[in-house]
């Protein structure tokens, strides 16, 4: 596999409307899921295909062992995998992510200001606990890199992720194209003749799975407050699914990605104080009756992280139908931007 990308094709076709069909490849076999949950009555599952482009560069000083190898951090596969399994079982069978090329670059990736690491700078820096500053990725010279446009406009990518190591200078999301609008950061500028929008992930092997969801789930607060945004506050039911005790006493309902239906802080997911939660009238979506029962952080996972986000994600709705202009299928407009207005 090439650690570069290959240059752009002149005349790329414009890329189809709606995510579809997955195909075959020797990377899609070895990040197949095998147990995906069936998805519900109305609602087709989704394959967006994604470019995974793993940044693990070997260190000549270290015997030409990669940094995963060096630090002992996550196998970025395992990674990938796990992440891939667990949005298929948060979606309730929606989201299949099928991953169709996995690119290992040997490369430290270029920052805005034009530095980039050595192997013994970055090993230097890390151990010295200094690190380059300003840290930003210069995405734009990523983009070219990895023609990540161009294989959006030939139809061959849905999305990219990028797997990287710590101070990499990665967003844990950010948005690429025509129309590309606010995903946890500023969408990427001098990408707006694209003739579409996708979101670029990047995710940091030294840590978990957890935090991988916990990327994801910015993106979803992003796109869900955009696809929301015109709708009066009465009317506007993104806004209620994130309620939370501290923001509507006596009235939470599943709280956000940091604040769980308890929580008194940012990632208090631990936290075993009761409050009355309206978070199962969520899974009976669009029927909103008022279900209320108290609830405390057994419910989700008593403070471990993927387990509330999974928790969390589950709750999205996720059936057939359409309310109030909007689908009912809140994971549609979260793994295709184009969807949103």
């Amino acid at each position: 596999t090439p650690d570069d990308a290959v240059a752009a094709a002149p005349g790329a076709a414009a890329h189809a409307p709606p995510i579809g069909e997955a195909r075959a490849s020797e990377a899609a076999r070895a990040f197949a899921i095998d147990d995906a949950p069936a998805s519900p009555p109305g609602v087709d599952p989704v394959r967006p295909r994604v470019l995974v482009v793993v940044h693990d560069p070997a260190v000549a000083s270290q015997g030409h062992r990669r940094l995963t190898e060096i630090f002992g951090w996550h196998d970025p596969d395992a990674l990938v995998r796990q992440y891939v399994a667990d949005l298929a079982a948060a979606s309730h069978g929606y989201l299949r992510y099928d991953v169709v090329e996995r690119i290992v670059s040997n490369d430290f990736p270029v920052k805005r200001d034009g530095f980039r690491y050595t192997g013994a700078s970055y090993l230097a820096g890390w151990h010295a606990r200094r690190m380059h500053q300003p840290d930003a990725i210069d995405y734009g010279a990523q983009i070219a890199a990895f023609d990540l446009v161009g294989r959006y406009e030939r139809d061959e990518i849905d999305e990219a992720w990028f797997v990287s190591f710590p101070y990499s200078g990665d967003y844990e999301s950010t948005m690429v194209g025509r129309g590309a609008f606010w995903c946890n950061s500023p969408p990427v500028a001098g990408t707006g003749r694209c003739a579409g929008r996708f979101v670029l992930m990047a995710f940091n092997y030294e840590r978990d799975v957890g935090c991988m969801l916990e990327n994801f789930g910015h993106r979803v607060e992003s796109i869900l407050t955009r696809v929301w945004r015109n709708h009066p506050p009465e009317r506007n039911l993104w806004a209620r699914f994130i309620q939370h005790e501290r923001t509507a006493p006596g009235r939470a309902h599943c709280g956000n990605v940091h604040f769980a239906p308890n929580s008194e802080r940012d990632y208090d997911w631990g936290n075993r104080r009761p409050v009355v939660s309206h978070c199962d009238d969520w899974l009976h979506f669009p029927d909103l009756a008022g279900r209320a029962r108290r609830v405390d952080c057994r419910e989700w996972g008593g403070g471990d992280m993927r387990a509330h986000h999974l928790w969390w994600l589950g709750h999205l709705p996720h059936v057939a139908g359409e309310t109030d202009g909007v689908l009912n299928n809140w994971w549609a407009y979260v793994v295709d931007p184009n969807r949103v207005r």
